[in-house]
């Protein structure tokens, strides 16, 4: 066999230089990176006169972010593992009424109640995995069914020990400083307040983005949703991994229920309605692949950005908020057709 000869000095014919703007937008965050600017030029100059980038503007699109964008990492991180979670949202509500209800009705102190509301979320979001795994469903079936589940058991369960569909937190607990952990101020530009939230959201980031890309774990995750079979024939603990992704989400529906509960002071059986989608967008806009093995959490946080700035820009630029849903179903559709045309060059199919 021959190898057909090269000019003097150039590089091997079956080698193929790559430009770097190639590189850059072949990773799965480069369309949610043009999307984040582009959004944000469009109600820049739509939203200016009614205060988008001014303090209060900025400081709801970024708790809006903040808030989607720590369910976000999560789902991000089980998609690229090849599987979905649809009971993300009622999980932040019902672990946000259970938290309620043991301040309100037992006088459990945070201290306590908000470890066992972390247990008890890590639990159910083991029993969702290890669902998927001992019956071989769809996750979209398993967790479509503990959505439903939750959603009733909240309500069930609130109307059932205080006749109300909104529960008040006791006012000593609000100024509790484990719940203060989840409200505080950190500073405040006029009338925008800025909170402890966003911390929240950076640190998920970037623990989510070092695991993923720094560790074992994330390279296990990449393989269970890139190949499960495959990916086991070599040693990868699918289903361990895949478990582990579960709780991950589940533990983050409770960090968003503290930090809705502390900054409300009260928690509602409606609280986490349509969150699954939302978290699912940001994960799809920030170049996630709905059939696994494939995204980015730097990613994922500019589509929560994305979700927070268009929901902020509509307000400010005065269209009619009710074409919120209509907007994020574009969102959705375009970061699709844009993943899809991008991971074809980068491989180089067509």
């Amino acid at each position: 066999m021959t190898v057909a000869a090269s000019a003097p000095g150039a590089p091997p014919s079956r080698l193929r230089a790559e430009s770097p703007l190639r590189r850059i937008f072949s990773r799965p965050e480069a369309g949610a990176l043009v999307g984040a600017l582009a959004v944000l030029a469009v109600f820049t100059v739509l939203g200016y006169g009614g205060g988008f980038l001014r303090a209060a503007g900025v400081a709801g699109m970024l708790e809006i972010a903040a808030q989607t964008g720590i369910l976000g990492v999560a789902v991000t991180l089980l998609m690229i593992g090849g599987e979905f979670d649809l009971s993300i949202g009622a999980m932040a509500g019902f672990t946000g009424m259970f938290l309620a209800i043991l301040m309100s009705q037992y006088g459990i102190p945070p201290i306590l109640a908000v470890p066992l509301t972390f247990i008890l979320a890590l639990i159910l979001g083991a029993i969702n995995g290890w669902l998927c795994i001992r019956t071989r469903l769809p996750s979209f079936i398993v967790t479509l069914a503990t959505q439903l589940i939750l959603r009733g058991a909240t309500i069930a369960m609130t109307r059932s020990i205080t006749g109300l569909t909104i529960v008040n937190v006791p006012k000593q607990d609000m100024t509790d400083p484990v719940l203060q952990l989840f409200s505080a101020n950190l500073f405040s530009i006029d009338t925008g307040r800025f909170n402890i939230e966003l911390i929240w959201w950076l640190a998920v980031v970037a623990v989510g983005t070092w695991v993923l890309v720094r560790t074992r774990f994330g390279n296990w995750i990449f393989a269970a949703g890139g190949s499960a079979q495959a990916s086991s024939y070599v040693g990868v603990p699918v289903d361990r991994v895949k478990i582990v992704l579960f709780m991950a989400c589940a533990g983050s529906a409770a960090l968003w229920a503290c930090i809705v509960l502390a900054l409300n002071g009260s928690a509602n059986v409606i609280n986490g309605t349509n969150k699954e989608f939302e978290a699912i967008i940001t994960a799809v806009v920030g170049g996630a692949l709905l059939t696994g093995g494939y995204g980015s959490v730097v990613g994922s946080a500019l589509g929560a950005f994305i979700l927070g700035a268009t929901n902020l820009g509509i307000f400010y630029a005065g269209i009619n908020t009710d074409w919120y849903n209509a907007v994020l179903g574009l969102l959705l559709l375009l970061a699709v057709l844009v993943n899809t045309v991008v991971l074809r060059r980068a491989s180089g199919t067509h």
